[in-house]
């Protein structure tokens, strides 16, 4: 490894650290400025600010011809934010879930995803689709602003900073160079692990399902876990869940738009990688309803099963001969025990809601 890659990756982590802090900071006050929640800055503010990347990633390859990408980048973005990103935030400390989330905003995700399933079915999502998508957005980023004012802004987390005075123009400031400073540190860190993975002869698709991939989640992940360690768990929990409604209605919907003939899916990516994203927003529903709470068990979980998800991935991008045992193992026994799992604790759950009542 060459000097100038060390540096690069350093220097990529370091600022991600520092414009996730900043972003956070920034997108934290300006909220209170508005008369707005944690939650609901995470889920507009900050949200849309971290998913930036992917809505480049797609808009370029859309210009450049080859817009087919923007659906493998918001899948792959959905499941890596739901089982990497929360599920490291939550690991560091166990995320609080208000009620708007479980009654409002996961139903929203997971209406999404079934919906980005449907259009998909006929093998691509067209202009008409996208326009449908954006309008959405634009519904749902009225919606979240208007609740969120009636609700007024909640009292912090136990453990976050005291709120600092607000300054409107200086958290604008803020929160720009929050997301300038996660662009510019996720690329510096995706071009340093690659020279590093291509050092060690692993070939360019391993790279571009691990290293790639895992790249334009980062501003998510370094916002979540920072938000986490700042006591401002809602906006962690939010960040996800708003970046996921923004990447399957902007990200995706942008670029159907302007696509000419639309955005075409792969057989393959409606096979395995759609479903997978459906079922992961599924599974955060029950698991946010329960105590709303994510605990550190279940944030394990969601760390495992996206080992589980790579894991497969490779497997099948080199043909491998244990991708049948594999298989048979996750879906014979370890995805219905998740399963029940889920169903159990929800009914114990609803039980004891009943009783209270």
């Amino acid at each position: 490894m060459t000097l100038v890659t060390t540096l690069a990756l350093v220097a990529g982590f370091v600022l991600l650290i520092a414009g996730g802090e900043l972003l956070v900071r920034g997108g934290s006050n300006l909220g209170r400025a508005l008369g707005l929640s944690p939650l609901v800055v995470g889920l507009t503010i900050v949200a849309f600010a971290t998913s930036a990347p992917e809505l480049a990633v797609s808009l370029d390859a859309t210009l450049a011809g080859s817009p087919g990408l923007a659906v493998g980048n918001v899948v792959g973005s959905n499941i890596t934010n739901v089982l990497l990103v929360l599920g490291l935030a939550a690991v560091v400390l166990p995320v609080v879930v208000r009620t708007q989330l479980v009654r409002v905003d996961v139903p929203v995700m997971v209406a999404l995803s079934v919906l980005a399933l449907l259009l998909m079915l006929d093998g691509s999502v067209d202009r008409l689709d996208g326009v449908v998508l954006v309008a959405l957005l634009v519904g749902y980023i009225a919606w979240t602003v208007v609740l969120g004012r009636r609700a007024g802004v909640e009292e912090p987390d136990a453990g976050a900073p005291a709120p600092t005075r607000s300054r409107p123009l200086v958290d604008v400031v803020l929160v720009v160079a929050g997301v300038a400073l996660l662009v510019l540190g996720a690329r510096l860190l995706v071009s340093a692990a690659t020279d590093v993975a291509a050092a060690f002869g692993v070939s360019d698709l391993v790279i571009g399902l691990t290293v790639v991939a895992i790249g334009t989640s980062l501003p998510e992940l370094a916002t979540s876990v920072i938000a986490a360690l700042r006591g401002e768990r809602e906006m962690a929990i939010g960040n996800v869940v708003g970046s996921n409604i923004f990447n399957l209605t902007a990200v995706l919907g942008l670029t159907a738009a302007v696509a000419p003939g639309g955005v075409p899916v792969e057989a393959a990516a409606l096979r395995f990688d759609v479903p997978v994203m459906v079922a992961v927003a599924v599974a955060l529903l029950p698991v946010v309803f329960t105590g709303f709470t994510i605990a550190r068990w279940e944030a394990g979980v969601f760390l495992a099963y996206y080992g589980a998800y790579v894991a497969y991935l490779l497997l099948a991008a080199s043909d491998h001969a244990a991708l049948s045992a594999f298989s048979g193992v996750m879906l014979g026994f370890v995805v219905p025990i998740t399963a029940l799992t889920l169903a159990v604790l929800v009914t114990y759950e609803l039980r004891r809601h009943l009783q209270r009542r």
